[in-house]
């Protein structure tokens, strides 16, 4: 990210809506913004494939569930925070991944400019290629403030979505959704 080119953009816009950049509350407004869209966007300068790397042999291919990952992410339509949870359960073909990798791989997608349903597919799609799964179900709840804060002002409702990659039973995806309630 270029942050100078960040800090004028939030400069011109504070301007743009009418503020004055020179008072007191504002005079480091547009650096504090810069800083944080470049943490929240951290994401772009990571790959997945480097935290899926890092794995364990296991004889039996049972699934794998990590329910409960906390992620926050930034819609894309709006530049609003979403927030929620995912579960992410696979079928080990010979490998699993450290436990926090799959947390780490949920990071690498959350932290960028995001709508639910991609994440929610890149994050399956990289389980599934980078440590070879046989197959993936992620399912992710997620709420939006785009939907709480302005327009409709929903409090409360929460988007869910579900991602499939490879072989997943069907009898199998019910079991992890009661295993993620």
């Amino acid at each position: 990210m270029d942050r100078e080119k960040a800090i004028k953009a939030v400069e011109d816009f504070l301007t743009a809506v009418g503020e004055d950049i020179t008072r007191e509350g504002l005079k480091d407004t547009p650096a504090r913004v810069a800083d944080m869209f470049a943490e929240l966007l951290s994401g772009n300068s990571d790959d997945a494939s480097r935290h899926l790397s890092k794995t364990f042999r296991v004889q039996s291919g049972e699934i794998v569930i990590e329910k409960d990952i906390a992620f926050s992410s930034t819609c894309e339509h709006h530049l609003m925070p979403f927030f929620g949870k995912m579960t992410i359960a696979y079928i080990p073909d010979k490998k699993v991944a450290g436990l926090s990798k799959l947390a780490r791989t949920v990071e690498v997608y959350a932290k960028r400019l995001q709508l639910q349903e991609q994440l929610t597919s890149q994050v399956a799609e990289a389980v599934y290629k980078y440590l070879g799964a046989r197959g993936v179900f992620v399912l992710c709840e997620a709420e939006h403030t785009c939907m709480t804060c302005r327009g409709v002002k929903k409090f409360g409702s929460k988007t869910v979505t579900y991602s499939v990659a490879g072989r997943f039973p069907a009898e199998k995806i019910a079991e992890v959704m009661a295993v993620a309630r």
